[in-house]
């Protein structure tokens, strides 16, 4: 699968203020200007100074209705932050208002550590966690004068993110949710009550660069907060399944623990596994259930089926309910089989030219081939779906969207003691969906899921 390319169109006029800005900041001359296709907008620039050349990073305003912290300058304050206290991340330039811009130090290396021997991989991985906590290790004053929220109390501590991400989740919500719902209510039940520690966390961890056998610096602070430090953990346990740390995770926990003195709480961390794996379905189930214009909207499918995936292991596993075992598919072909082969026929002999338009030309690619699955087996997927809410309701339904409205209801007065049936069906509902998804390009992440083992 392709990365997303940046929703935000910073235009010709956008960039020419930046580049005046760079110069400005750095006393300069831009005379190199890289277009990264990514989430962002995001460039990098050469800058000439005297007889040298720095290479600088921009980082812009990612658009669309999906960020948590949509204030740009949010970021550059906490990274800024750290670097004042000696963490390793980018020294940041400058922020510029319009267009949203941070200019920052380009970090050196790459997150492909395949290369690298077993014994550089535990080098770097000791020096990444002994990184992780001296930041957890921070005095938070700081960063409460930044604007950050203080959680106080266990169930704020434990919480944190979900209480950061609620209002945003109410605004854009664009359909039912059951799974999510439940395991909002799940969580408030459940939680630790013996943590009271709250940390400066990056929240989405396990970002970093390495160069010549060496870790550089951490990068991406855009959902940090103040909550947790277990979080970390867990964020960077889930990012591991598909962007690998280096060394294995087990290892990373041990030099953590060395690093603090202190013994993990490994039950904690799959609290936090659960908890960020639905903060992340919570994000982009708005833009998911009614498509905005702009969106990457695959990346976001690919995001929900696998984040779905890993609410359900995680959920398992804390409440000892068994994921069901679902009866395989039977292959038949839908009624629209021979318009979206010619679909995607037409879209392969489509000429593109340039990284960004190939990158869309795959996007909606992978969007035809989730819609002939769904053209194949949704109908099914979806009666089977009505009659197991039917039958634990007591009434019938003729569309999943009422069932679906029904058992969010039913859920929100739903007692402990009906956690086992909910969940036994919450997951026979997502199981089909990753029955029917799973075999396409986008799915292939969600059939990679595993619950992160810490030790």
């Amino acid at each position: 699968m392709t990365e997303a390319t940046a929703l935000n169109n910073y235009d010709d006029a956008a960039v020419g203020r930046i580049t005046a800005f760079v110069e400005e900041q750095t006393g300069g001359t831009v005379v190199g200007l890289e277009r990264l296709v990514r989430w962002r907008p995001s460039w990098f620039v050469d800058v000439k100074q005297g007889d040298a050349v720095r290479r600088l990073h921009l980082r812009g305003d990612r658009g669309g209705d999906v960020s948590i912290f949509p204030d740009l300058k949010r970021e550059a304050d906490v990274i800024d932050l750290l670097h004042r206290q000696g963490l390793p991340v980018p020294e940041i330039l400058g922020y510029l208002p319009s267009p949203p811009c941070i200019v920052m130090e380009a970090i050196e290396g790459r997150r492909d550590f395949s290369t690298l021997d077993a014994s550089t991989k535990s080098a770097v991985g000791r020096t990444y966690m002994q990184a992780v906590a001296a930041m957890h290790g921070l005095p938070v004053e700081p960063f409460l004068e930044a604007g950050l929220h203080r959680p106080q109390g266990a169930e704020a501590i434990a919480l944190a993110g979900l209480d950061a991400y609620m209002p945003h989740y109410r605004r854009t919500k664009s359909r039912p949710e059951p799974l999510l719902e439940f395991v909002i209510r799940w969580l408030g039940r459940n939680l630790p009550r013996d943590r009271h520690r709250a940390s400066f966390i990056q929240f989405d961890s396990g970002q970093y660069l390495v160069e010549k056998g060496a870790m550089t610096k951490l990068y991406d602070f855009e959902f940090s907060m103040i909550g947790d430090p277990l979080v970390d953990i867990a964020t960077m346990g889930m990012r591991n399944s598909y962007e690998p740390l280096g060394a294995p995770l087990p290892e990373l926990v041990r030099y953590y623990e060395e690093a603090t003195g202190e013994p993990v709480d490994h039950e904690a961390v799959v609290f936090h596994v659960l908890q960020f794996s639905l903060l992340g379905t919570m994000q982009f189930t708005g833009t998911v259930g009614k498509p905005c214009p702009g969106d990457p909207h695959s990346v976001y499918l690919m995001f929900d089926l696998s984040l779905r995936r890993s609410i359900l292991l995680a959920l398992s596993h804390l409440s000892g309910v068994e994921l069901p075992s679902l009866p395989d598919l039977e292959e038949r072909s839908g009624d629209n089989a021979p318009l979206l082969a010619k679909l995607a026929d037409t879209l392969a002999t489509l000429p593109v030219t340039g990284e960004a338009a190939e990158g869309h030309k795959t996007q909606v690619a992978e969007l035809i081939e989730w819609a002939r699955r769904a053209d194949d087996h949704g109908a099914a997927m979806v009666a089977r779906n009505i009659a197991d809410v039917s039958a634990l309701l007591g009434r019938s339904f003729d569309r999943w969207d009422a069932a679906a409205q029904a058992l969010e209801t039913h859920i929100e007065t739903a007692g402990p003691q009906e956690d086992a049936t909910l969940i036994h069906l919450l997951a026979t509902i997502e199981g089909r969906r990753l029955q029917l998804f799973g075999p396409t390009a986008l799915g292939e992440a969600a059939r990679n899921v595993v619950l992160p083992a810490t030790r």
